[in-house]
């Protein structure tokens, strides 16, 4: 069958994923519908302007579609009891309501994008992979967990073929969040020189992440699974310090603020703790599972450049 003959369907298109997951399916040849808050001059496709909060969305986005690709969430810092129930209507509510939609309308497929926070706690002395399931920690990583589980559930009731992808920490260019803080951070001079601890950190280029989410797309075997997406290649906090060092176009300084001082700001609150074990803490994880699907990540954080970030 024709690409030209298939349709599918992305939420989140317009995010930093979501962009190039879009434009990967526009060059296979395959028709692309939208589900977005407002619409993005930057594609052309069909668009259908939805309200997440709500959770009102244009049935006639699920017409003729074969594949659902969810990548729309809610992922911004926790400041008040509203924002913890928006994560709850966004990344589980808003989750159910796509699916409940796409078998109402007999869509065969729905990958949904999760994120490796849903898998619970870091083990410090191994990569985690998908057996390593605990209870998540934050609000972030418990509905995400709860999205999942649903959508698993339905999933097999209804004879949906659902799969997912828990994603690493995102790089390449556009990138946003706590990356995108601390290229900032890096090129404002505000971040000192970080340790080599030997921590590891597991990463994934956004051009690889699509390249996994497309992929357990077309696969029989890949129905009620879930997927871990890394580049294959776990990174040390002062690696990645360095590589945006290199972006940024500044020197990469020969000392470090040693680790001892880190622990010692870390003791003022928990908070503060929090953010430093973030920042030197393990978040190792195993692609091994999607790898033995066939899964070659091409980019590492090395090779990247300032027109490559």
């Amino acid at each position: 069958m024709s690409n030209n003959n298939k349709t599918y369907l992305v939420t989140g298109g317009s995010g930093f994923i979501g962009l190039r997951l879009c434009n990967a399916i526009q060059l296979s040849g395959i028709n692309l519908h939208l589900v977005l808050r407002k619409k993005n001059k930057l594609i052309k496709c069909k668009q259908f302007i939805s309200d997440f909060d709500c959770g009102v969305i244009d049935n006639q986005a699920f017409l003729g579609v074969d594949t659902v690709f969810h990548l729309a969430g809610y992922a911004h810092d926790l400041s008040s009891n509203q924002e913890i129930n928006k994560y709850k209507e966004i990344n589980v509510d808003f989750t159910m309501k796509i699916a409940n939609m796409a078998i109402a309308n007999k869509v065969k497929n729905f990958v949904f994008v999760s994120s490796v926070k849903a898998g619970g706690s870091v083990i410090s002395d191994r990569c985690l992979n998908e057996n390593d399931q605990s209870e998540p920690k934050g609000v972030y990583g418990k509905t995400k967990r709860e999205a999942e589980l649903e959508l698993l559930k339905i999933g097999q009731e209804h004879n949906m073929h659902v799969s997912i992808v828990r994603s690493s920490l995102v790089y390449g260019p556009g990138v946003k969040g706590n990356l995108q803080l601390m290229l900032s951070a890096v090129k404002k001079g505000w971040l000192p020189p970080l340790p080599e601890t030997g921590n590891k950190r597991s990463m994934i280029h956004v051009d690889d992440l699509v390249k996994a989410i497309l992929l357990v797309s077309k696969y029989d075997c890949t129905n009620g699974e879930i997927y871990i997406a890394t580049d294959g290649r776990p990174y040390s906090s002062r690696e990645i310090y360095e590589t945006i060092c290199n972006v940024v176009g500044k020197s990469i300084p020969k000392w470090s603020v040693p680790k001892f001082l880190f622990d010692m700001v870390a003791l003022i609150s928990p908070r503060i703790k929090y953010k430093v074990d973030k920042l030197l803490g393990d978040e190792c994880y195993s692609s091994e599972k999607l790898e033995a699907l066939g899964f070659k990540p091409q980019r590492a954080l090395k090779e990247m450049n300032e027109t490559s970030f």
